[in-house]
């Protein structure tokens, strides 16, 4: 097993809320030196404290390639910054063996009076590179930013996207053994956004450790190995990629816990719980009831709802009849090419019998746990562009002596 790169241990840190401390001259330092004893104790003002992490302890091997996934202000970004030493925490420690590129915030390193051609130097020294390296990866970085044309003009009159390409350039060319990005690819364009994942690709496979922030799960799921969910400056969750991120996207759709209703008591996909996990292959959903009465001439609707609850399929079986007492219920689909991602399953069951006309409503149930997609993605790397449904799809290009076939990617 590789040896770990980074090592983190009962990492904590508090900010105070409310209030920035201002520069003191000597006389401040004196003066309230002077006037502590004689300040009372119910004069002073209470200090409200955030703890932006509390007790985070974590271990990164060599070659990895690890996610990072919360919601805003989980404390993901503060995280990152004590890896980077850009901040020092306020308990624990974090050792990092092995060189740091790190890409936190648009335009670290950079000078807005200076040309861009001047910020890779800069930006370059910073990172820990010398001139004569910046100076052999000079072209490689300013071809890949695309940005030949401005490079002689003042950082000042580029676009926040031509700024961040500069910067991702320079920190991945800087050939690190640690790499530690930011949800900073959020900020490019599409086609900047697939030469980024495809040069972290490149490191991850040179052996190289990553660290990945993104709220883009697509990304996580094609890039990383494993994920840590930090939750309220916590580790809530870490493990597998798949694992952690359908345990992230069901908190997003609903409670976990309960679930029974009037008559249906449980649901499962047979022999792998609420995930299903195989995009090509038959998904089987099992339905436990118990019903005081039986079931004549009824109604069963399954619903399969997003988050945006959108409604994305939906089957109905007219005619059924169920015998009173606990049963099962077996719908089977040939397949189910959703989105990677977790989703509602909505059930209803109606009795008509003999004597009713529109039918009696049993019950509406809204099913727990979750239902959990854990297959690969094979669709759009960026989430908004990805769609609802994940179907491969392939892109023939005509060439002078045959086709080409690619996947699609992006």
């Amino acid at each position: 097993m590789s040896e770990s790169v980074i090592h983190v241990e009962g990492l904590g840190k508090r900010y105070r809320v409310g209030e920035r401390e201002r520069y003191l001259a000597l006389r401040d330092v004196l003066a309230r030196a002077v006037a502590a004893p004689f300040r009372r104790n119910g004069q002073r003002r209470t200090r409200d404290f955030l703890w932006a992490l509390r007790d985070v302890s974590f271990d990164v091997r060599q070659g990895e390639v690890v996610g990072l996934i919360g919601r805003n202000g989980a404390g993901k970004t503060t995280l990152l910054k004590i890896l980077s030493r850009i901040t020092r925490p306020t308990e624990g420690f974090a050792e990092i063996h092995g060189r740091v590129g790190s890409l936190l915030e648009v335009g670290t390193g950079f000078h807005p009076e200076l040309t861009g051609r001047e910020n890779v130097y800069l930006s370059g020294a910073i990172l820990g590179m010398s001139k004569r390296e910046i100076g052999r990866k000079y072209d490689a970085i300013v071809d890949f930013a695309g940005v030949e044309r401005f490079i002689d003009t003042p950082l000042k009159h580029f676009s926040t996207g031509m700024q961040m390409r500069l910067a991702f350039a320079v920190a991945a060319h800087l050939e690190p053994e640690i790499l530690l990005v930011d949800e900073v690819l959020a900020v490019g364009d599409l086609e900047f956004q697939k030469k980024c994942l495809g040069k972290m690709q490149e490191v991850s496979e040179s052996g190289r450790t990553i660290v990945f922030v993104s709220h883009q799960m697509n990304q996580i799921r094609r890039l990383c190995e494993r994920v840590l969910w930090i939750d309220a400056g916590q580790i809530r969750e870490s493990g597998p990629t798949g694992e952690v991120i359908a345990a992230y996207e069901t908190s997003q759709v609903g409670p976990a816990a309960g679930g029974r209703g009037k008559c249906f008591l449980r649901w499962e996909v047979p022999g792998h719980g609420n995930v299903v996990r195989q995009l090509a292959d038959e998904v089987v959903f099992r339905f436990e009831l118990e019903l005081a009465e039986p079931v004549s001439k009824g109604h069963l609707g399954v619903n399969i709802v997003n988050g945006d609850s959108v409604l994305l399929v939906g089957w109905g079986f007219e005619n059924v009849e169920i015998p009173a007492g606990r049963q099962e219920l077996t719908v089977r689909v040939p397949f189910l090419p959703l989105r990677p991602g977790a989703y509602t399953l909505l059930c209803t069951l109606f009795n008509r019998g003999n004597n009713l006309t529109d039918g009696e409503a049993i019950e509406h149930w809204s099913a727990v746990p979750p239902l959990v997609v854990d297959t690969q993605p094979v669709t759009h790397t960026q989430d908004r562009w990805a769609g609802v449904l994940n179907i491969p799809a392939e892109l023939q290009v005509p060439s002078t002596d045959t086709v080409r076939t690619t996947v699609a990617e992006s």
